[in-house]
C-alpha cells in the first residue's frame, strides 16, 4: 500500500503546484495565439535549461523527459513527464565541476544517454562528452552525480579546448560533436570549435573518428594565408555549433557553423566504418551557403525537411536589446545541394519592436529538431521555434499556386510567458524546444525560467 501511497502523494502535489503555475501565468497574461500551457516545472530551483532535451519512453509506459543545463551549477535534470499536466524531478545532478563546466547539449538513443561537456574557459576540465546508463531509474533516482551513471568521458580537453558545446546522437553507434580537441590550435581564439565525429559502439571506450573544420581557422592549414575567412564587424567567430545526421540521408552531415552559415558535409566514408573497411576518414565539403556579411550570421541550427527538398536554418540572438538585428529563420532550397539557395524567411512578429525594446534578448534560436525517435514529431509542414523573449513560435509552409513558386511561411501559433522570478532581464528567455509524437511542445528558459509543456490548439494541424 505504502509503495502506491507514496508516489499518488508526489503527483497530487505535483499537479497542486502545475495548477497554481498556470493561474499566476494567466494573471500575468501570457502572451498566445493557438497554444496553451499543459503542465509546467520550475525544475527545482534551476531554471536554466540548455539546448538539450530528449524523451525517453520506458517499457512500463513511463516517459522521462532529460534536460541538459545551460549554467555551471546544475549538469542534468531527470523529470517524468508521464502525466505532462504534472511533470516530477525524478533527480538533478550537479556541474561536474560547479563554476567550470557547463553541460547545454544531449542526446539518447535507447538507454544510452550523451552529456556535452564545456568549460567557461580553454584549457580548463573536465572537457568532452559523457557517456551515461539510463536504463535502471532507480539508479538513476539514487545518483548523486554524473560519475554514478557513467558509462565512460571522452575527454576532448587541451590548451585551445573549451570541450564539447553540443552534440548529436540518434544512432547508438556514432556522436556528431561540436567541439575542441587536445591539439587543436585556432588562428583566432573564437574559432576553437568545429566537427567531430566519434565512436562510441564501444560506449566504455569511444575514440574519435573523424573532424572536419572551415578551411584557414586552424594555424597549420595548408591554404593559409589566402583562405583566412573574413571577418564582421559582429565577430562571433567560425566554429560548428549544430550538427544533424539523418537514416534518410546517412551520407550528408548539416551543420550550422555560426558565422560560416550552413554547411553541408559528405560523410559516406562513414558506411566504410561501420563495415570495419577504415578507422578514421576526413569529412568532405559539399556546399556552404554564406550571408554573413552582410548578415551578422551565428547559424545555429540547420533542419533539413528532405521531402520538400528544404532546410529551415536559424540564426541565434545573441546581444540584448536586438543590439546584432536582425536574427532571422531562413528557409533554403536545398534541392539542388551543391547551390543552397534562400528563398524567405519566417516573418518577424507584429510586436517585434517592443520585443526588442523589453530587454535581454530577442531573436531566433532553436529549432524543434526532427529526430528519428518513436517520441519525436517528424514535421514537414510546419516547425516549431524559440526566440528568448519572444516565447515558442509555430510556422507553417504555405505552397502558392503558381508552378515552381517558392513556398511561403506563416506564423501560426506562438506562446510567451511572463518574466519568471529571478531573472535577470525581467523577461522570459526561451532557449530551446522540441515536439513529441503526441504533438505536446517541451520548451525550457535559460536563465530561470524552467520547464514549459504547451499544446497547440490552432485549426491548421501541426504536421
Amino acid at each position: 500500500m505504502r509503495r502506491i501511497f507514496i508516489p499518488l502523494i508526489a503527483f497530487v502535489l505535483a499537479f497542486a503546484i502545475a495548477l497554481f503555475v498556470r493561474a499566476s501565468n494567466s494573471e500575468a497574461k501570457a502572451e498566445q495565439k493557438n497554444m496553451s500551457l499543459v503542465g509546467y516545472s520550475d525544475l527545482g530551483g534551476h531554471g536554466d535549461g540548455g539546448e538539450g532535451l530528449a524523451i525517453q519512453q520506458r517499457s512500463n509506459g513511463r516517459r522521462i523527459l532529460f534536460i541538459a543545463h545551460e549554467g555551471e551549477k546544475t549538469c542534468l535534470s531527470i523529470v517524468d513527464v508521464t502525466h505532462p499536466e504534472a511533470p516530477a524531478m525524478v533527480n538533478q545532478l550537479p556541474s561536474p565541476a560547479p563554476e567550470v563546466t557547463r553541460c547545454n547539449s544531449l542526446g539518447l538513443s535507447g538507454n544510452t544517454l550523451v552529456v556535452a561537456n564545456q568549460t567557461m574557459k580553454t584549457g580548463q576540465s573536465p572537457a568532452g562528452m559523457w557517456m551515461l546508463d539510463v536504463s535502471d531509474l532507480p539508479r538513476m533516482q539514487k545518483a548523486r552525480s554524473m560519475q554514478d551513471l557513467a558509462l565512460s568521458f571522452f575527454d576532448t580537453s587541451g590548451p585551445n579546448s573549451r570541450g564539447v558545446h553540443w552534440l548529436w546522437f540518434v544512432d547508438g553507434e556514432f556522436a556528431h560533436l561540436s567541439s575542441g580537441w587536445r591539439d587543436s590550435n585556432p588562428t583566432n581564439p573564437k574559432d576553437d570549435q568545429f566537427y567531430m565525429i566519434v565512436d562510441v559502439r564501444d560506449p566504455r571506450h569511444p575514440r574519435e573518428a573523424g573532424h572536419w573544420w572551415l578551411p584557414g581557422t586552424q594555424k597549420n592549414d595548408d591554404c593559409l594565408p589566402g583562405c583566412l575567412p573574413t571577418r564582421h564587424p559582429i565577430d562571433d567567430g567560425y566554429r560548428a555549433h549544430n550538427v544533424e545526421v539523418f537514416p534518410e540521408r546517412p551520407d550528408r552531415a548539416y551543420v550550422g557553423y555560426m558565422d560560416g552559415g550552413e554547411i553541408v558535409l559528405d560523410i559516406a566514408r562513414l558506411a566504410d566504418m561501420r563495415a570495419g573497411r577504415v578507422k578514421s576518414f576526413s569529412p568532405k565539403l559539399v556546399s556552404r551557403l554564406k550571408f554573413s556579411p552582410p548578415y551578422p550570421a551565428w547559424t545555429h541550427t540547420v533542419q533539413p525537411l528532405f521531402s520538400r527538398g528544404l532546410a529551415t536554418v536559424a540564426d541565434e540572438a545573441v546581444q540584448e536589446k536586438c543590439a546584432d538585428a536582425p536574427k532571422l529563420i531562413w528557409l533554403v532550397d536545398i534541392r539542388e545541394e551543391t547551390n543552397p539557395v534562400i528563398i524567405g524567411t519566417a516573418p518577424l512578429p507584429e510586436n517585434a519592436g517592443d520585443l526588442c525594446a523589453r530587454g535581454g534578448r530577442f531573436g531566433a534560436h532553436n529549432l524543434h529538431p526532427n529526430l528519428p525517435s518513436p517520441t519525436s514529431a517528424h514535421l514537414k509542414n510546419t516547425f516549431v521555434g524559440t526566440f528568448f523573449n519572444g516565447g515558442v513560435r509555430i510556422y507553417r509552409l504555405v505552397d502558392v499556386s503558381v508552378p515552381h513558386a517558392p513556398q511561403q511561411i506563416k506564423e501560426i501559433g506562438y506562446f510567451v510567458p511572463p518574466a519568471p522570478a529571478g531573472n535577470a532581464t525581467h523577461t522570459i528567455q526561451i532557449n530551446h524546444a522540441i515536439v513529441d509524437e503526441k504533438g505536446l511542445i517541451y520548451a525550457t528558459d535559460r536563465i530561470s525560467g524552467g520547464l514549459y509543456i504547451l499544446k497547440y490548439t490552432g485549426q491548421e494541424p501541426l504536421d
